[in-house]
C-alpha cells in the first residue's frame, strides 16, 4: 500500500493533514504558524546550473500503480516518452526544505527540482515561462501539486530563474526529456544563438511556435454538436453571467469541435476564483487552457 509522503504540499492548507502524518510514519503535527517562503540567506540562483539530464532507475519510492490524495485517486504514468503539457506551476520552499520527498529524497529548495502528480520518478523535464520565454531543466522527484488547476511544483531556485517567485504562479510549459532528446534540443539551440546574435546569456531563447502563447482559458465542455455547446454556455450565462462567455470553434481530425470557454481570464487568481464559483454551481472543474 502506498503511504503519502511527508512532503506534500497540501498539509499546509487543510487540518486533515495530520491523519496523513500518520500514514507517512510522523508522529509530529507540522507547525502551521510556519508558512511557506523564500530563504532566509540571499542565494545568487545564476550560480545554481540547471539538472543535467541521465539515465537512472525508477525510485524505489513513489511510483506506485496508483495513489488517493484527499479522495481523488491519481495514477502514476509508466514513463514520461513525449509527455508535453502546458498549465500553471507553482513553487514551495523554506517549509519543505530538508523533509523527505516522494522519491525519498530530502526536498533542498536550492536546487533544480520539482514536484508532478504523475510523471514517473525521478524524470527530467524542461520548464518554459510562457509569459518571458525563460526556461529551466529540472529534476521531478516528489509528488504535487494537489492544489486545483497545478501542474507543477518548483523548487524556489527554479521559480526565482523562470521569473514566477513574485506572483508565485506562472503559465508554463512542461516537456519530459530523455539524454538524447535533451542533447539533440541544446544543439540546436545553440545553433540559433550563434546564427542569430552573439549571445550574452545562457538562456536559450524561446521556441517561435511558444511565443505569445499565454492568455488563460476556463474550458467548461466541448462538443461535436453546435447546439449541446450553445445549451451549455446558455446554463453558464444565467448562472454565472460573464461576458467573457464563448464558444471557440476549431478542427480535430478532421472535424468540428464547439469549445465552451471563459476568457481570456486576466490571471490567475481569478481563475481560481471563477473554478471555485463554477463547481460550487455543480458545473464540472474546467480545464485549464493556455493559448
Amino acid at each position: 500500500m502506498y503511504t503519502i509522503p511527508y512532503s506534500l504540499r497540501i498539509i499546509i492548507l487543510s487540518a486533515a493533514a495530520a491523519s496523513l502524518l500518520s500514514c507517512a510514519g510522523k508522529s509530529t503535527k507540522p507547525d502551521l504558524s510556519h508558512q511557506d517562503g523564500p530563504p532566509a540567506e540571499q542565494v545568487n540562483v545564476a550560480e545554481i546550473p540547471d539538472a543535467v539530464v541521465q539515465h537512472t532507475q525508477r525510485s524505489k519510492y513513489g511510483n506506485p500503480s496508483s495513489y488517493v490524495v484527499f479522495g481523488k485517486r491519481y495514477y502514476v504514468m509508466s514513463s514520461g516518452k513525449a509527455y508535453k503539457e502546458q498549465g500553471i506551476a507553482s513553487w514551495y520552499g523554506s517549509k519543505f526544505h530538508g523533509r523527505r520527498t516522494s522519491s525519498g529524497e530530502p526536498y533542498d529548495m536550492h536546487a533544480m527540482t520539482a514536484a508532478h502528480k504523475t510523471l514517473p520518478l525521478p524524470t527530467y523535464v524542461r520548464v518554459t515561462n510562457l509569459k518571458n520565454g525563460r526556461q529551466v531543466i529540472v529534476k521531478v522527484n516528489d509528488r504535487g501539486p494537489f492544489h486545483e488547476n497545478r501542474i507543477i511544483d518548483l523548487s524556489h531556485t527554479a521559480a526565482v530563474k523562470l521569473g514566477i517567485k513574485a506572483t508565485g504562479t506562472g503559465h508554463v510549459e512542461v516537456e519530459a526529456l530523455t539524454p538524447d532528446t535533451a542533447s539533440a534540443k541544446t544543439k540546436s539551440a545553440d545553433i540559433k544563438i550563434k546564427k542569430n546574435s552573439p549571445a550574452t546569456s545562457l538562456q536559450s531563447p524561446i521556441p517561435v511556435t511558444l511565443q505569445n502563447k499565454a492568455d488563460l482559458y476556463l474550458q467548461l465542455g466541448a462538443f461535436s454538436q453546435p447546439q449541446n455547446a450553445h445549451n451549455l454556455k446558455l446554463k453558464l450565462s444565467s448562472d454565472i453571467g460573464t461576458d467573457k462567455l464563448h464558444i471557440s470553434n476549431t478542427l480535430k481530425n478532421n472535424q468540428p469541435l464547439y469549445r465552451v470557454r471563459i476568457g481570456p481570464v486576466k490571471s490567475i487568481a481569478q481563475a481560481d476564483e471563477l473554478s471555485k464559483i463554477l463547481t460550487q454551481k455543480g458545473f464540472q472543474k474546467p480545464q485549464i487552457i493556455i493559448e
